[in-house]
């Protein structure tokens, strides 16, 4: 069954041009015909949040009760394959219609939203989550998309709640601190590592997150460059899916720009602590883009800086792998 939604269901609610703008009426369409929808962005109007200052940068903490799924989803191999796979199209809820894109992919509204506008882009084939040469597609979407959203990718040990099926999720641009950060961090927090042709990378220093910076107008060098990443992360921190990795990109001014951040852990060790000691927090893309999600009250009510930083601390690169992907990418 396709799930496609047709031309006279979006006409209605197309305001901008586009796939931003049919990607924005889709969404607009999917709240007046679909409830769970309208009740994830009812609840997400009420969304508590918190704001953490630090030496050149924020980090913000959401209260998000509806994330729950997300935050604690089991996946390990035997939960996987003992679960129907919520992105396949003959699995989605009978209300829940999208937008083709590239002949490959689905967008859909994401009925657990972060964000004000916040889209799941699930592959049409059910295939592992990998990045591999899928980061073209990437790159694409997020041009398509335009400077109205920033796009994200979860490695399938670094918060994908669905490993077994390829998707991105894409969000409003404005949301994220880091995506109006970059130039106050240029002067404190990112460097100039090199620069190729019409390409250039950066590091991170003193960020709490671990991250590589590419910047590029060319579509070539910008693949060329990420499968050279890869290759070296593969080597210093080897996976048995894919070496653990969070994808930020933004298309801006004809300029790719897509931070890399690799993991050390998938969870900080709090989240394994017996109750009540136990903090449920699931680090994924947005949280290393700057806004941490809490789904449940307790835990974001005693969530500290102090606490967040362990986190990070622990879930990100260590520094000694960083510094070898550094020097090996010089």
């Amino acid at each position: 069954m396709s799930r496609d939604i047709s031309k006279e269901e979006l006409t209605p609610f197309i305001k901008g041009d586009g796939l931003s703008g049919l990607a924005k009426a889709l969404l607009l369409q999917q709240k007046s015909t679909w409830q769970q929808l309208k009740k994830g962005y009812d609840s997400l109007k009420g969304a508590e949040i918190k704001i953490f200052n630090f030496n050149g940068f924020q980090l913000k903490a959401q209260f998000n009760k509806e994330r729950i799924l997300s935050a604690s989803a089991k996946v390990d191999k035997a939960s996987i394959k003992n679960r129907k796979c919520f992105l396949c199209e003959k699995n989605l809820p009978l209300e829940q219609k999208g937008i083709k894109f590239n002949d490959n992919y689905l967008i859909l509204a994401n009925p657990f939203p972060i964000f004000n506008e916040h889209f799941t882009i699930a592959s049409l084939k059910h295939q592992p989550q990998r990045i591999g040469s899928h980061f073209e597609e990437m790159l694409l979407l997020t041009k398509e998309l335009g400077d109205s959203f920033v796009v994200f990718y979860n490695g399938p040990a670094s918060g994908a709640s669905a490993p077994d099926h390829l998707h991105f999720q894409a969000g409003n641009l404005g949301f994220l601190p880091l995506d109006y950060e970059k130039e106050k961090l240029l002067k404190k927090n990112i460097f100039p590592l090199k620069t190729i042709e019409e390409s250039r990378i950066f590091y991170s220093k003193k960020y709490l997150r671990n991250f590589i910076l590419l910047e590029s107008n060319s579509f070539r060098q910008s693949v060329q460059l990420f499968n050279e990443i890869m290759e070296i992360l593969s080597l210093i921190n080897p996976h048995e899916d894919e070496t653990m990795l969070n994808i930020i990109a933004y298309y801006r001014n004809d300029v790719w720009q897509v931070f890399l951040f690799p993991r050390e852990k998938h969870r900080p060790d709090f989240y394994f602590l017996e109750e009540p000691e136990r903090i449920i927090f699931s680090p994924a893309a947005v949280d290393f883009g700057g806004v941490c999600i809490f789904p449940r009250e307790a835990d974001f009510d005693r969530i500290t800086k102090v606490l967040l930083t362990k986190a990070f601390a622990q879930v990100t690169i260590t520094q000694s792998k960083y510094e070898r992907l550094l020097n090996m990418l010089k």
